[in-house]
């Protein structure tokens, strides 16, 4: 895998595969690059696909704490050695907040945005709250606790009956995390910026991915962000979780596919 290093001092990994203009794809929380396995291969097709361990996932390294700001700097860092001038950003969840700070931070590199269950809110306080027990639980032992219950509550109910090996899959992807990882992207989650403001402003397209049982981020305070940026396109799953490139990745391809062919035909 090629690497950079970035300002603070961590090895950054990413995937590279196809050809053609670039996609950068963000995995959440708590994930790797591998997130996108499901679907990478369709839209490598297509495009460039350019997919990293943030830092402290995967084969990325955590060296101190990181927010979400250089996160987004880390990225940049990744185009800027491939030397591509501009990228469609997509971003699952966590990834999505940082594909937000991305686009505040460098908007000329962005061809258009993709926003997969995610939200460019920041957390309230009673999310922080919750978030202060996690780091709390963590830090006294209880990381792969924590990771067994939350996992399986990023799927809708549905989903984790009938597809119990998926759901264990990513369980036991997620326990592969460090300690100090799963404590590092919880403080940068807690600590991010609210970039709704990037909408207003853009002057790229934006996709929202929506699911209609996603029990992290409701769909009923996404769906008025849809109409903020000039150009939107909206996909409401309505069977699907927090997940939808493990619960419905035929969908999901096309989706971003069809997202990506309108980014790159202006």
């Amino acid at each position: 895998m090629p690497e950079i290093t970035t300002s603070f001092s961590s090895k950054v990994f990413y995937r590279k595969m196809g050809a053609g203009p670039v996609a950068v794809l963000l995995h959440g929380f708590p994930e790797s690059g591998t997130l996108w396995r499901n679907i990478w291969d369709h839209l490598a097709a297509f495009y460039t696909l350019l997919i990293p361990d943030l830092p402290g996932a995967g084969e990325s390294q955590l060296t101190g704490p990181i927010s979400i700001a250089q996160m987004a700097e880390a990225v940049k860092m990744i185009l800027d050695s491939e030397q591509v001038e501009q990228a469609v950003v997509i971003g699952h969840s966590m990834g999505g907040y940082v594909a937000f700070a991305f686009a505040d931070l460098y908007p000329q590199y962005v061809a258009g945005l993709t926003l997969v269950h995610s939200t460019p809110f920041a957390d309230d306080e009673e999310k922080k709250e919750t978030r202060k027990k996690v780091i709390d639980i963590v830090n006294k032992g209880g990381k792969d606790a924590f990771l067994k219950t939350m996992v399986p509550g990023l799927f809708a109910e549905e989903f984790v009956k009938t597809n119990q090996a998926a759901v264990a899959e990513q369980v036991d992807n997620a326990l592969i995390m460090s300690k100090e990882a799963v404590i590092n992207f919880y403080a940068a989650m807690m600590e991010r910026k609210e970039r709704k403001s990037v909408l207003a402003k853009s002057s790229f397209p934006v996709q929202w991915i929506i699911g209609a049982k996603d029990a992290l981020i409701p769909a009923k305070k996404l769906m008025p962000l849809t109409h903020m940026s000039a150009v939107n396109f909206t996909s409401y799953y309505k069977d699907c979780g927090h997940m939808s490139m493990v619960e419905a990745p035929a969908q999901l391809q096309k989706d971003i596919k069809e997202f990506l062919d309108y980014c790159y035909s202006q």
